[in-house]
């Protein structure tokens, strides 16, 4: 299952526990007619892919529906749901900077002298 939307809120990373558990949370607000603000969870060592993400911009979240069950001290079941991810990409359509070459390294159309006939229809 998948999650597009733009980035609203990026968590740090909580530690519990003796064993180390790690988790970090981010919300993504959906583009439809209703937005929602989904959270999901990133769990151990999945926690480092949102370290090259930033609020605002638009992702694709691969995620898992997971679900338990607690018994109270009462007897009675209980039952959370949670969402985790386990990969996000980006899809923002901006040329990322780094990707364009320097503006030096493009040369000027060289000029047509007037000894060249100028062939074209206009």
């Amino acid at each position: 299952m998948e999650v597009i939307g733009k980035i609203k809120l990026i968590g740090d990373v909580q530690t519990f526990g003796s064993n180390g558990f790690r988790k970090r949370e981010l919300v993504v607000t959906t583009d439809e007619q209703y937005p929602q603000m989904i959270m999901v969870e990133f769990v151990q060592d999945k926690t480092d892919l949102l370290n090259n993400y930033s609020v605002g911009q638009d992702v694709k979240v691969s995620i898992n529906l997971r679900g338990r069950e607690w018994i109270n001290p009462q007897g009675e079941a209980k039952y959370f749901n949670s969402i985790q991810g386990w990969r996000i990409e980006n899809l923002s359509s901006a040329p990322q900077a780094n990707n364009l070459p320097p503006v030096d390294q493009f040369e000027p159309a060289s000029k047509v002298s007037e000894d060249e006939p100028d062939d074209l229809p206009f």
